[in-house]
């Protein structure tokens, strides 16, 4: 039977992967915030799992404003990098779970989840940065991946409850699938910014600090903030912590913090890394 093993919380900013692909991690700009991601690169190489079930937002690149699913999920074999305006990230491919996928669309929609399916996807930086903070350079990764992206980009974007259960639906269809599967969640974006407007750069180290706290012991007294306290608290984008929810909600009710992260700024941006254990890991 698969399990689910682990669950990461990370910031997926672009510029964290272009700092990577231009060998610039050791600037003194960049040298803080990858220092921090080197305990939880050798956590998940401890962990080993097959599959990561990875949970981002699309940036026009699959999707544009004409369709705009709230949950798609990818089914494919492979899902190659974007060209999001400068050229795709010269990335391994990212190979996909087909069997998984399917069988987790089929529960996910029998548990009136309606999971937009997609046969072809072009995953953006919102899939592949999260990738290469936990795993690096590799010249292949060394796990397969389902992609679902979530829509925060177009209001109304779902409710960090409905994310949530969202999570505990992929946990139960996880753990029907008859493979022996070690599985672990991504769930990413945030933390707080705003790329535009008066408050562009805002950050608010006290809102994504008292996040991460309450995350893994009490998340859900953070499942109610609204969109309008995500923007006021955590800038225009910080609506994509909801995303956090989807993995939160597939790991056991107490889990173990075995790494957390928090650097401001990188790129005009917070960002939060943080990486939890279920107890039968």
């Amino acid at each position: 039977m698969a399990r689910i093993i682990a669950g990461v919380g990370s910031s997926h900013v672009p510029a964290i992967g272009a700092a990577m692909d231009n060998g610039k991690t050791d600037e003194p700009y960049w040298q803080p915030l990858f220092a921090g991601f080197e305990p939880a690169r050798e956590w998940i190489d401890d962990v080993k799992p097959d599959v990561v079930i990875l949970i981002y937002n699309d940036h026009a690149s699959a999707f544009d404003l004409d369709i705009i699913p709230t949950f798609a999920i990818g089914v494919a074999p492979e899902f190659p990098p974007a060209d999001e305006g400068y050229g795709p990230r010269k990335i391994p491919m990212i190979k996909g779970h087909p069997d998984l996928a399917w069988h987790l669309t089929e529960s996910l929609i029998d548990d009136e989840f309606d999971m937009t399916i997609c046969n072809k996807m072009p995953v953006d930086h919102g899939c592949s940065v999260p990738l290469s903070i936990m795993f690096g350079q590799p010249d292949e990764w060394p796990v397969t991946v389902i992609p679902i992206a979530v829509n925060v980009i177009q209001f109304p974007p779902p409710s960090g409850k409905r994310c949530y259960d969202l999570g505990r639906a992929i946990r139960r269809a996880v753990e029907s699938y008859d493979e022996d599967l070690k599985v672990a969640v991504f769930g990413t974006g945030g933390m707080s910014h705003q790329l535009q407007g008066q408050r562009a750069g805002w950050t608010n180290p006290d809102f994504d600090k008292k996040f991460l706290d309450l995350l893994g012991p009490q998340p859900e007294e953070l499942l109610s903030i609204s969109p309008t306290e995500y923007i006021r608290e955590a800038g225009s984008e910080g609506i994509e912590l909801v995303m956090w929810f989807i993995m939160r909600g597939a790991l056991d009710p107490e889990v173990r913090e075995v790494h957390r992260h928090y650097h401001v700024p990188a790129s005009n941006s917070a960002v939060g890394l943080i990486a939890y254990e279920n107890s039968d890991r």
